[in-house]
């Protein structure tokens, strides 16, 4: 049943409203064109990627002899005739000019070395779709191959500590951790193993690429970053950023694959630079799985020290994981262990070794939901060896302050998910002992696990033209992946402005639009709502400034800080009354319109418009001391699973999540971001995992029908609550983001569930029933 929004916000105004999508009727009637549909350009033909076998090898030469004679077939593009770049990522300083959309440090057709399964080694372009993919199947490729390392699990990995890049930038040790353990009461060590997870976004990657004069292109990509595209495409292609313009209006999902620019963008620009024709290039499903990375295959191993009644004393992580032959790329899991609890000794190590692989990159939460997994679990087994609550345990080692840093949280909230959680999922039902609570045959278990995920400082410009008429455009270089960008913005320029969400247009994905930060991190929702709040600002002080000297204004005269605004029209604070409509204003000055801008950053509060526009980045103290505060979402996940003993399959039945995310802009569309990230939790603990071969460095099950996620049948009865959160540091909006932490502590919560329900602790990703069988014929 839809939940009563408006009983949980009431005096809301259009922002905090359950608004429906604006851009829904644009999807269900097709009318949304998204990266593959644009069909309509001149002259435009179609590219299909021909990828490599082996994992590993030399290109020795091409037999393209069967492939030209398919009609159609317009050119065979490889490593020694494509149109060279004015850059590549191969090159470390270069890759750094690409800024941080140039997350992959090797470009396929730069040379003739493969070193991962699936690698592009050739481009066939052709008239139409088909034919480039009957050619491509025909084009035959000559490999030296040579005996590839599949992981870090390999015996011929050889293991090393990244001293630089992301797997480098571990929380800083405090005390003496070590010698805590060993002194510790209460001694817990466990390992946990991460299978691959891919992303698989329901839309493919893909590109169409157009340059529509030799200085001049446009590319209709499917990125979750349009400004990151631009500046990595100009710099690769020697082009000045203005050169080259990115649009994505509409984005079939992402998770994060989407957020760097992949080798098949690049392909497509170059292939389109060699034909002279627009070039459309889209991923097939199987390519999805080698051609725009994933969550690495990972392995932690955490020890806990405590008192004897549970109070933590030590924690020590480890972690080592997969990486490509290029990068030193990992998820920063050490994060979340270090500031989730308090906790006086801490420290973390990070290993890696290369194997002949796909780079991986970010992947919802990455770090905090592989790393929510072990000091979740590992917190649980805690409250069972001292014979506490485990949501007693939590209370018990709750961090006041952050403990990575010693700053203020700028706001927590956690306490209250805690108790509302336990309330509507009914924790105190519980049977504390596990093996214990059956439904008929089956087992029935409940779990619980904390969540967190940093608000990342993002700054993100936007434009706002307010139109005499009573309509408003907005705009701003933002993506839209699916999630509800395009309403949420609507409602931030509809409550700014006093206009009807109806009579705001809100225009997105273009990077001809102000620039602004990637759709990703949790970042888009508040710093372009901020953006364009403090826009929409912008536009009412040089309103203002217009009515004060308006001889026929009832504000004439007036100081300009004892003015506000408010539903559209600009008053007297002392006297309400006193004050007139935009509309006034504008036409009487022979207005047609009026264009505000403004960057949204952190450390402004919300409450006040005027000093949110206005207020200095560096102010010391008060509400704009954002340096001086850590800043973190923070959310618990409820739920309750059924194991069939007899044939190992967990079934999850109820869920109940509780977040403090900050201000809410749209409870509808932030509870559909919370349900989409506990099911991709649940997929992860349950089903989801990529195998990759062994011996071949090859993956085995790189489509749909053998990767599995969850599907409705899968999905239980989903409770999602905020708790009204106020962060006067944040951003103009006070608006934390809610996608990634939608995620973390889910599969914690589903493997402690499973623990309740059957008393055997499973620490291997997914639990699938092959292991949860394995583990019922072991002693409880």
């Amino acid at each position: 049943m839809e939940p009563n929004f408006a009983d949980t916000n009431p005096k809301a105004g259009v922002v905090g409203q359950p608004l429906s999508r604006v851009d829904g009727r644009a999807k269900v009637t097709g009318a949304a064109k998204y990266s593959a549909e644009y069909n309509q350009l001149p002259g435009l033909v179609h590219a299909v990627l021909k990828t490599s076998d082996v994992a590993r090898g030399r290109i020795t030469g091409f037999d393209v002899s069967a492939a030209r004679q398919v009609p159609g077939v317009l050119a065979i593009i490889t490593h020694e005739n494509i149109p060279k770049l004015a850059k590549t990522p191969n090159n470390p300083q270069d890759q750094q000019a690409m800024g941080p959309g140039a997350h992959m440090g090797f470009l396929p057709l730069t040379s003739d070395q493969v070193h991962y399964a699936a690698q592009p080694v050739a481009i066939v372009v052709a008239d139409t779709l088909e034919r480039a993919q009957h050619a491509a199947a025909l084009l035959r490729v000559q490999i030296s191959p040579e005996t590839p390392v599949a992981s870090f699990r390999d015996p011929k990995a050889e293991e090393f500590k990244p001293k630089e890049g992301r797997a480098a930038q571990l929380p800083k040790p405090r005390g003496n951790a070590q010698a805590a353990f060993a002194g510790a009461p209460i001694q817990l060590t466990a390992t946990y193993e991460h299978a691959i997870n891919h992303h698989n976004p329901m839309e493919p990657g893909a590109t169409t690429a157009h340059w529509e004069a030799p200085d001049r292109l446009t590319v209709y990509d499917a990125t979750q970053g349009i400004v990151w595209t631009q500046q990595a495409l100009s710099v690769m292609l020697g082009l000045s950023a203005d050169q080259v313009r990115v649009v994505n209006k509409f984005l079939g999902g992402g998770f994060g694959c989407k957020g760097s620019v992949w080798p098949h963008t690049v392909l497509a620009a170059q292939a389109a630079r060699a034909m002279g024709r627009p070039v459309k290039l889209v991923l097939t499903r199987p390519q999805q799985f080698t051609g725009m990375g994933h969550r690495e295959d990972q392995d932690q191993t955490l020890r806990l020290g405590a008192t004897s009644e549970g109070k933590l004393l030590a924690l020590l992580h480890e972690k080592t994981s997969t990486t490509s032959p290029w990068d030193a790329y990992a998820e920063t899991n050490s994060k979340i262990v270090d500031l989730l609890y308090a906790c006086p000794a801490f420290e973390a190590t990070a290993k890696l070794a290369k194997a002949n692989v796909m780079t991986s990159t970010f992947m919802r939460a990455p770090g905090e939901a592989p790393g929510s997994f072990a000091i979740e679990s590992l917190m649980d087994d805690l409250a069972y060896r001292v014979g506490v609550d485990p949501l007693q345990i939590r209370l018990l080692n709750y961090a006041d302050r952050d403990p990575s840093t010693g700053k203020p949280w700028s706001s927590k909230s956690l306490k209250e998910c805690y108790a509302r959680g336990a309330e509507l999922f009914g924790w105190a039902k519980r049977n504390p002992k596990n093996g214990q609570m059956r439904q008929g045959k089956l087992l029935v278990g409940y779990g619980m696990a904390s969540g967190t995920y940093p608000v990342h400082s993002g700054q993100g410009n936007a434009r706002v033209r307010l139109y005499a008429d009573g309509h408003a455009v907005v705009q701003a270089a933002a993506t839209d992946l699916g999630t509800g960008t395009y309403t949420v913005i609507t409602q931030t320029a509809a409550d700014a402005l006093g206009l009807a969400p109806e009579n705001i247009r809100f225009e997105l994905g273009d990077s001809q639009l102000p620039s602004t930060i990637v759709s990703g991190g949790s970042m888009a929702a508040g710093t372009v709502s901020s953006s364009v709040y403090l826009a929409a600002q912008d536009v009412w002080q040089k309103l203002t400034k217009v009515a004060v000297m308006d001889k026929k204004s009832p504000l004439f005269g007036a100081k300009p800080t004892d003015i506000e605004a408010n539903g559209g029209r600009l008053q007297l604070k002392a006297n309400p009354a006193k004050g007139e409509g935009f509309a006034e204003i504008m036409k009487r000055a022979m207005m047609t319109d009026l264009e505000g801008s403004a960057t949204g950053r952190y450390g402004a509060g919300y409450e006040s418009a005027q000093a949110a526009l206005n207020a200095k980045q560096d102010a010391a103290g008060g509400k704009d001391d954002a340096a001086g505060h850590s800043m973190h979402s923070f959310g618990a996940h409820f739920c309750e699973v059924h194991v069939d003993p007899d044939l190992g399959t967990v079934r999850v039945k109820r869920w109940v999540s509780v977040i403090g995310g900050g201000r809410i802009l749209n409870p509808k569309t932030a509870r559909s971001q919370i349900m989409g990230g506990a099911i991709m939790g649940i997929g992860a603990a349950l089903m989801e995992g990529t195998v990759r071969d062994p011996h071949l460095a090859r993956y085995t099950n790189a489509s749909l029908a053998d990767y599995h996620v969850c599907v409705n049948a899968d999905i239980p009865e989903m409770t999602v609550e905020f708790v009204d959160e106020k962060d006067p540091y944040i951003n103009a909006m006070g608006v934390k983001g809610i996608g990634e932490i939608s995620i973390v502590g889910t599969s914690a919560a589903v493997a402690n569930a499973i623990y309740h329900a059957t008393g055997r602790r499973l620490r291997s990703l997914p639990i699938t029933p092959d292991k949860m069988l394995e583990a019922l014929r072991q002693p409880a």
